[in-house]
Protein backbone atom coordinates (compact mmCIF):
# COMPACT_ATOMS: atom_id res chain seq x y z
CA UNK A 1 0.00 0.00 0.00
CA UNK A 2 1.59 2.90 -1.57
CA UNK A 3 0.99 6.09 0.30
CA UNK A 4 2.65 9.97 0.78
CA UNK A 5 2.58 12.78 3.17
CA UNK A 6 2.37 16.28 1.60
CA UNK A 7 2.23 19.54 2.25
CA UNK A 8 -0.04 22.54 0.16
CA UNK A 9 -2.00 25.28 0.83
CA UNK A 10 -0.48 25.56 4.58
CA UNK A 11 -2.11 21.98 5.19
CA UNK A 12 -0.61 18.52 5.46
CA UNK A 13 -2.52 15.57 3.65
CA UNK A 14 -2.16 11.68 3.66
CA UNK A 15 -2.61 10.71 -0.12
CA UNK A 16 -2.89 7.46 -2.21
CA UNK A 17 -3.14 6.54 -5.81
CA UNK A 18 -6.72 6.99 -6.80
CA UNK A 19 -7.92 9.52 -3.94
CA UNK A 20 -9.69 12.65 -5.02
CA UNK A 21 -9.44 15.41 -2.28
CA UNK A 22 -10.26 19.39 -1.95
CA UNK A 23 -7.30 21.53 -1.56
CA UNK A 24 -6.86 25.32 -1.30
CA UNK A 25 -6.93 26.50 -4.71
CA UNK A 26 -3.98 26.27 -6.84
CA UNK A 27 -3.30 27.12 -10.48
CA UNK A 28 -2.88 24.55 -12.82
CA UNK A 29 -0.56 23.78 -16.13
CA UNK A 30 -2.24 23.99 -19.22
CA UNK A 31 -2.46 20.14 -19.64
CA UNK A 32 -4.25 20.37 -16.20
CA UNK A 33 -1.75 18.24 -14.31
CA UNK A 34 -0.47 19.40 -10.76
CA UNK A 35 2.47 18.30 -9.04
CA UNK A 36 3.42 18.84 -5.70
CA UNK A 37 7.23 18.36 -4.87
CA UNK A 38 6.67 19.12 -1.11
CA UNK A 39 6.49 15.80 0.23
CA UNK A 40 7.12 15.08 4.06
CA UNK A 41 6.92 11.25 4.02
CA UNK A 42 6.42 8.42 1.66
CA UNK A 43 5.88 4.54 2.24
CA UNK A 44 5.97 2.51 -0.71
CA UNK A 45 4.45 -1.27 1.24
CA UNK A 46 7.67 -1.87 3.59
CA UNK A 47 9.92 0.88 2.66
CA UNK A 48 9.16 4.32 4.90
CA UNK A 49 11.16 7.56 3.91
CA UNK A 50 10.76 10.71 5.94
CA UNK A 51 12.17 13.78 5.22
CA UNK A 52 13.85 16.31 7.15
CA UNK A 53 11.68 18.27 6.39
CA UNK A 54 11.21 17.50 2.52
CA UNK A 55 11.98 13.58 1.29
CA UNK A 56 14.73 14.31 -1.11
CA UNK A 57 13.68 13.13 -4.92
CA UNK A 58 10.14 12.73 -4.27
CA UNK A 59 7.14 13.96 -5.94
CA UNK A 60 3.33 13.31 -6.17
CA UNK A 61 1.20 13.78 -9.33
CA UNK A 62 -1.81 14.60 -9.82
CA UNK A 63 -5.23 15.76 -12.47
CA UNK A 64 -7.38 18.52 -12.06
CA UNK A 65 -10.92 17.27 -11.55
CA UNK A 66 -12.53 20.76 -10.89
CA UNK A 67 -12.01 24.20 -9.11
CA UNK A 68 -14.80 25.48 -7.03
CA UNK A 69 -16.39 27.33 -3.79
CA UNK A 70 -17.44 25.68 -0.73
CA UNK A 71 -20.94 26.28 1.06
CA UNK A 72 -20.92 29.64 2.51
CA UNK A 73 -20.19 30.29 5.83
CA UNK A 74 -21.73 33.15 7.97
CA UNK A 75 -19.75 35.36 10.42
CA UNK A 76 -21.60 37.18 12.93
CA UNK A 77 -20.18 39.89 15.41
CA UNK A 78 -22.20 41.49 18.00
CA UNK A 79 -21.54 43.34 21.46
CA UNK A 80 -24.24 43.10 23.77
CA UNK A 81 -25.76 46.50 25.18
CA UNK A 82 -23.97 48.30 22.44
CA UNK A 83 -26.28 47.76 19.52
CA UNK A 84 -23.04 46.53 17.26
CA UNK A 85 -24.20 44.03 14.82
CA UNK A 86 -22.41 42.91 12.07
CA UNK A 87 -23.02 40.02 9.13
CA UNK A 88 -20.63 39.06 6.40
CA UNK A 89 -20.57 36.08 4.10
CA UNK A 90 -17.21 34.09 2.87
CA UNK A 91 -16.90 31.10 0.66
CA UNK A 92 -13.91 29.59 0.49
CA UNK A 93 -12.70 28.47 -3.40
CA UNK A 94 -11.10 25.09 -3.77
CA UNK A 95 -9.66 22.72 -5.99
CA UNK A 96 -10.65 19.60 -6.40
CA UNK A 97 -7.49 16.89 -7.54
CA UNK A 98 -6.98 13.30 -7.83
CA UNK A 99 -4.18 11.21 -7.39
CA UNK A 100 -2.14 9.89 -10.13
CA UNK A 101 1.25 8.72 -9.21
CA UNK A 102 3.54 8.60 -6.43
CA UNK A 103 7.52 9.03 -7.01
Amino acid sequence: MAFAIIRTGGKQYRVEPGQTLKIEKIAPKEDGSVVFSDVLMKADGETFMIGEPLVPGASVEAKLVKQGRAKKIIVFRYHSKTRYKKKKGHRQEFTEVEITAIK
